[in-house]
C-alpha cells in the first residue's frame, strides 16, 4: 500500500520539503539575514535625515521639493533591496510602475505628482519600520552561526519568510485599482488642458477670423450708407465688397463650426469624414475605413480629429508625396494607421505635437505609436477602446 507523504508535493507551502543543512539556498538565506543590519541602518537613517530636514522646511518652498526627491530615493532603495531579495531569498516581485509624470505642465504639477507617489511611501515605511527587525536576525543569524550552527538552517527558514513578507507586501507594486486611481488623475487633467485648449484657439479663431470680419463690414456698411444720397455708384461698389466680405467670413464660421464637430461625420460617419478631410490635404491620400458599423460619438471625434492633426503634420513638415489613412476595427479596438513616404524622423519626445496628441489619446484608454525613422517612411498607428454607438445612445 502506497503511503503519502506531506513533502511530495513541491508546491506544499504549509511543510516545504526538507533542504540539507546549509545547503546553498541556506547560505544565501544566512546571509541576507546578515547583512540584514546594515542595509536596515542605511535605509533608516537616509529616511529619518529625509524626513527630518524635509517636514520643517516643507512651509517654505525648498521643503516640498526635497520631500519629492527623497520619495524618489526611496523608490531606488525599493529597487535595491528587491534586487537582494531576488538574489538571496528566490523573491520575485514586479517592478512598480513608473510615476506618470505630465508632459506638459512645469514644475509645481511635476512636484504635486511626486508628493502623492504611494510606491515611494511605502518604500520610506518599509525603511523606517525594519531597524529593530535587522539587528534582531542579524544577531540571531550571528550567534547561531557560531554556537548553534546545527539549528541555524531552520532558523533561516523561519526568518527570512517573514523578510519575504515584508517584501511582499511594502515593495510589491501597487494593487490596480490604486494605480487605475493615479492614470485617471493623470488622464483627467489632461482632458481639461486639452479643452482648455480648445476653447482657446475658437475663441482665437472667432476674434481674429470672422468676428475682424464682421466689423470691418459692419463699418463699410455705415460708410456705404452715408454715401447713398451723395454718390451712389460709390455706395453700391462699397456694397458689393460689403457681399464679398459676408461671403468669407460665413466660409470662416463654416471652417470654424467644422473644426468643432464637422456635420458629415455626424450625418455619414468616419469613413465619408476622412475622405473629405483627405480631399482638403495638400498631399495626395488614399483613405481605407473598414467599419460595418460605427462607433460611439465621442470615439468617432477622437478618431477624426487625430487624423486630422497627422495629417496637418504630414502637410506642413514631412515633405511627403502620397499618404495613407486606414481604419479598421479589432476586437474592442478601434485601430487607425497613418502613412507618408516623407522624410521622417518624427517623434512623441521633446513636447512635441506628437506628444500633445499621444496624451489625449492616452485620457481615453488610447495609444499612439510612431515609427519614424530618419529618411523616412513614417507609420503612426493610433488605437482607441470601441464603443458601441447603440449603447451609448441608449
Amino acid at each position: 500500500m502506497a503511503v503519502s507523504s506531506d513533502y511530495d508535493e513541491p508546491g506544499d507551502a504549509a511543510l516545504p520539503a526538507p533542504r540539507a543543512p546549509l545547503s546553498a539556498q541556506t547560505w544565501k538565506e544566512i546571509a541576507h539575514l546578515l547583512s540584514n543590519m546594515p542595509m536596515d541602518l542605511i535605509g533608516f537613517t537616509y529616511v529619518s535625515v529625509w524626513i527630518y530636514c524635509g517636514v520643517p522646511l516643507s512651509v517654505t518652498v525648498v521643503g516640498l521639493p526635497i520631500l519629492a526627491l527623497g520619495l524618489l530615493g526611496c523608490r531606488q532603495f525599493g529597487k535595491l533591496e528587491r534586487a537582494r531579495a531576488r538574489a538571496l531569498l528566490g523573491v520575485r516581485v514586479d517592478e512598480p510602475s513608473p510615476i506618470r509624470h505630465r508632459t506638459h505642465g512645469g514644475f509645481f504639477p511635476w512636484l504635486w505628482t511626486s508628493l502623492k507617489d504611494p510606491v515611494g511611501w511605502r518604500h520610506a515605511l518599509y525603511s523606517f519600520i525594519r531597524v529593530p527587525w535587522g539587528v534582531m536576525t542579524f544577531s540571531v543569524a550571528l550567534v547561531s552561526l557560531l554556537v548553534a550552527w546545527p539549528v541555524l538552517p531552520w532558523l533561516a527558514r523561519g526568518l527570512t519568510h517573514a523578510d519575504r513578507a515584508m517584501v511582499r507586501g511594502l515593495l510589491s507594486p501597487s494593487d490596480e485599482l490604486e494605480r487605475r486611481i493615479a492614470e485617471l488623475e493623470s488622464d483627467r487633467v489632461t482632458v481639461t488642458d486639452t479643452a482648455s485648449a480648445d476653447l482657446r484657439r475658437i475663441e482665437r479663431d472667432l476674434h481674429d477670423g470672422a468676428q475682424a470680419r464682421l466689423v470691418a463690414l459692419a463699418m463699410g456698411l455705415g460708410l456705404a450708407k452715408e454715401k447713398l444720397t451723395e454718390d451712389p455708384e460709390a455706395a453700391a461698389k462699397m456694397v458689393d465688397e460689403a457681399h464679398g466680405e459676408v461671403k468669407l467670413a460665413l466660409q470662416e464660421l463654416r471652417d470654424l463650426a467644422r473644426g468643432i464637430h464637422p456635420a458629415i461625420l455626424t450625418d455619414r460617419g468616419l469613413g465619408p469624414a476622412l475622405s473629405a478631410l483627405a480631399a482638403r490635404c495638400t498631399v495626395p491620400v488614399n483613405v481605407s475605413a473598414d467599419l460595418p458599423q460605427r462607433p460611439a460619438p465621442a470615439i468617432e471625434g477622437i478618431a477624426y480629429f487625430t487624423v486630422s492633426e497627422l495629417l496637418q503634420n504630414i502637410s506642413k513638415h514631412s515633405g511627403a508625396r502620397t499618404a495613407a489613412v486606414e481604419v479598421w476595427r479589432s476586437g474592442d479596438r478601434l485601430l487607425m494607421r497613418i502613412e507618408d513616404n516623407g522624410r521622417g524622423g518624427a517623434t512623441t519626445e521633446g513636447g512635441s505635437g506628437l506628444a500633445g496628441l499621444a496624451d489625449r489619446l492616452g485620457s481615453v484608454d488610447g495609444l499612439l505609436l510612431v515609427d519614424s525613422p530618419v529618411g523616412g517612411p513614417t507609420a503612426v498607428t493610433a488605437e482607441l477602446p470601441w464603443r458601441d454607438r447603440d449603447r451609448t445612445e441608449g
